[in-house]
């Protein structure tokens, strides 16, 4: 698995980096390279995490887990994004302690351990630049985020270094804490709309529904649930009154979802008179009445 070897590298280069690096922060007396410490330990974790997990999310459905172990990797990421929330939150509250009351930087030590992070970040993002998996596109967008807070931090240090604005170093880590801290709650969002079982982005029901039903033999489509285990692969189960040969409709009906992105369905075939136990089949999405007029009655 040359991925996960990969994942492996980039983990050990990020870990021993980060200790390296807030060494480096107590000495030269920096937040801003201190906060770029909290960001790489974070990012290590996360690494370390989702290499465990994505080996094991890789496993087969069995009895235990019967939709298969999808969700581990994104419980890596729920762990990683609450690190990341935790560090960046400490980050900001110690830069602003840092503008009440300014203290000595060592600009030389400074700019020594920039030049350094700007090098070791920039080999370990070329490690890490190929990879197909999303959790690998994720640890190589970590790498090249870290190129860029550590080429700040340089810039920040040489500037510094000549006009002894200290104020330039706390700012430059409320900048670094902030991006953090607003990507982590996108993180965070998308993750508890995967465990709420929210539709999936990009999928509109009352579009799949409407298309269904144009489906010729499809007298109504209902109790559609469409969700994703873990933002890639869709599943989708739904009632369908017809009264047509089940096997055409069916072929008919996965062909339809293919085209949306699920690949997994589960279709109940209902005859038109038959009794649906569920008050929810009052509330339809679209009935269709005689021919090919379609009316959509929206109850909201």
């Amino acid at each position: 698995m040359k991925t996960e070897k990969n994942i492996l590298i980039a983990f050990i280069l990020n870990l021993t980096f980060s200790i390296f690096e807030f060494v480096g922060g107590i000495f030269t007396g920096s937040v801003a390279i201190i906060s770029d410490a909290v960001h790489d330990i974070g990012d290590a974790t996360s690494i370390g995490i989702s290499y465990f997990l994505e080996k094991k999310s890789k496993k087969q459905p069995d009895e235990k887990y019967t939709y298969g172990y999808a969700r581990y990797s994104i419980i890596g990421s729920v762990i990683t994004t609450l690190i990341l929330l935790f560090g960046s939150v400490m980050v900001i509250f110690n830069a602003i302690n840092r503008i009440i009351k300014p203290t000595e930087i060592n600009y030389n030590g400074m700019i020594i351990f920039a030049i350094i992070g700007v090098c070791v970040n920039f080999c370990a993002a070329f490690f890490t630049r190929k990879g197909n998996s999303l959790n690998q596109k994720a640890v190589n967008l970590h790498m090249l985020e870290d190129v860029l807070g550590w080429v700040i931090v340089l810039i920040g240090s040489v500037v510094m270094r000549f006009t002894d604005f200290a104020i330039i170093d706390p700012i430059m880590s409320i900048g670094v804490a902030v991006f953090i801290l607003i990507n982590a709650i996108k993180n965070l969002k998308e993750v508890i709309d995967l465990f709420l079982e929210k539709t999936p982005n990009g999928i509109d029901i009352n579009e799949i529904q409407g298309h269904i039903s144009e489906i010729n033999g499809v007298q109504n489509v209902h109790h559609v649930h469409i969700w994703s285990m873990d933002g890639q692969s869709n599943y989708a189960t739904m009632h369908i009154v017809t009264n047509s040969d089940a096997h055409q409709i069916k072929a008919q009906v996965r062909e339809e979802l293919k085209k949306h992105g699920i690949g997994h369905a589960t279709l109940e075939l209902e005859a038109p008179g038959e009794h649906c136990h569920d008050e929810h089949c009052h509330v339809e999405v679209g009935t269709i009445s005689s021919g090919h007029h379609h009316h959509h009655h929206h109850h909201h």
